[in-house]
């Protein structure tokens, strides 16, 4: 594949214009699809499954997370990002990484079943759910299939060509809903959740091969590949083993203190404000990213900064907009989409909405990543973990469970003062700007407390 030459700001913002039109079509038709599918799989379910599920899903994101080093951010800054060689051996690392992932899910598989034989958790614990080992076991599989995952989708998020993305993750998205219900329908036993999770994997790495232009994947290994992976991932390392601590921390210790069915109803909580993060996340790395390592590597500093005000905007309001209406009205959103067993929910899910006010300042990282200071994505996050598992025992300890989701809330808002110092010293703060968006809040909260009147 040639090399991408840098382009000129009109030529660049045209292509990122385009590329967020088309992902925020394809994240609308993907939380139509998943919305559909979760009221509908909850109530073939029962919440105890879904809390069995959120622990399976947990040690995957942990394991994945603990050995991440940043290959498909690599990809989209680094200014070999398009070499064959670069890309089979990245794509060489990330196969026996899976298998390595593999294997150590199936080690934790065993040790579930060991501590549930010697009866070291409580009875209402859910790591002392029966099904929790096998369901480890089985899950392990995706990190081979996800493995095995064509290095060309990210080429093609680096290029804005992302058409084929959106696509595959729809089609993808759609079979796994499809065996999901189906599953869920004929067994309802949670084993719909482990298939369609697995399935939906499978699907999109097989679809990234097929669908995608650009050379085949095959194995090699360069080192000088190798050394540019390991220094700028090594910060990356760090960052994603303690990242996600702080991501996943609150599962690991409600885990242990909540029953099966609560941290079920947690779970969708969770769910409903992960479809909002997600969609931030979605942006910021199909399209913020690399319009962030476009303008990085054409060493044009002025574009870099007005790219991140703009960005900054949009997410600004979007965040505000939905922490003010979620803190209001997520008791009556549940109330309309689940049954009374899910009715919990509500008042997490409006605790929870807090973390919103500072997810928008995660677009700083985007900025860091593509400037290659990654270290600082590292120092965030150790302040996040370090945050969270002092506040969640702290609170568990002095009020139960619903003291400690504030602490889940809350402890994001410490890595601010980072935030704010990096920024300032890249030149990326505006006191102006962070005002002048705050009445959005207000906005959200009024919009909420008055549907919530008209329709409670």
């Amino acid at each position: 594949m040639p090399s991408i030459e840098l382009s000129s700001p009109q030529s660049l913002r045209k292509r990122v214009i385009g590329a967020g039109v088309l992902n925020i079509g394809g994240i609308l038709v993907s939380q139509i699809i998943r919305l559909g599918g979760n009221l509908i799989v909850t109530r073939l379910l029962v919440p105890e499954m879904f809390g069995v599920m959120a622990i399976a899903t947990t040690v995957s994101v942990l394991l994945l997370l603990l050995s991440d080093v940043g290959l498909r951010q690599n990809i989209i800054q680094s200014p070999r990002g398009d070499d064959p060689l670069f890309l089979n051996t990245l794509w060489s690392v990330q196969i026996i990484r899976g298998f390595i992932l593999f294997f150590l899910m199936q080690l934790l598989a065993l040790a579930s079943w060991f501590t549930q034989y010697i009866e070291l958790w409580p009875a209402h614990s859910t790591y002392a759910a029966p099904e929790l080992p096998l369901v480890l076991a089985i899950t392990g599989f995706f990190a081979i299939f996800n493995g095995f995952q064509s290095t060309k989708v990210d080429v093609a998020i680096r290029a804005f060509q992302q058409k084929r993305v959106v696509l595959a993750e729809l089609i993808t998205q759609l079979f796994g809903l499809v065996l999901m219900l189906v599953a869920g329908y004929f067994t309802r036993s949670i084993w719909a959740l482990v298939a369609s999770g697995l399935f939906s994997t499978l699907v999109f790495t097989i679809l990234s091969h097929v669908m995608f232009q650009g050379p085949n994947n095959r194995l090699q290994w360069d080192p000088a590949a190798l050394r540019e992976m390991l220094n700028y991932g090594r910060w990356i390392l760090l960052s994603s083993a303690v990242g996600v601590l702080a991501m996943q921390g609150d599962r690991i210790w409600f885990g242990g203190s909540m029953s099966v069915v609560e941290l079920g109803v947690y779970s969708i909580a969770v769910s409903m404000l992960g479809t909002f993060q997600s969609s931030l996340q979605r942006l910021a790395g199909a399209v913020v990213l690399p319009a962030f390592s476009e303008a990085t590597r054409a060493d044009d500093k002025v574009r870099l900064r007005t790219l991140y005000y703009n960005f900054r905007l949009i997410f600004d309001v979007l965040s505000l907009l939905t922490c003010g209406f979620l803190l209001t009205a997520s008791p009556l959103i549940i109330g309309w989409l689940y049954d009374a067993r899910y009715a919990g929910a509500g008042n997490m899910m409006a605790i929870l909405s807090l973390s919103f006010f500072t997810l928008r300042y995660s677009l700083a990282h985007q900025v860091w990543l593509a400037l290659g200071l990654t270290k600082y994505v590292a120092m965030d996050n150790i302040i996040r973990v370090v945050s969270l598992f002092t506040l969640m025992p702290l609170l568990l300890a002095i009020g139960g469970v619903t003291y400690a989701l504030w602490g889940v809330a809350l402890h994001t808002y410490t890595t601010l003062f980072l935030i704010f110092k990096v920024n300032r010293q890249l030149g990326l703060v505006d006191w102006k700007r962070e005002l002048v968006v705050l009445p959005a809040l207000g906005v959200g909260a009024w919009i909420g407390v008055l549907i919530t009147k008209l329709f409670a």
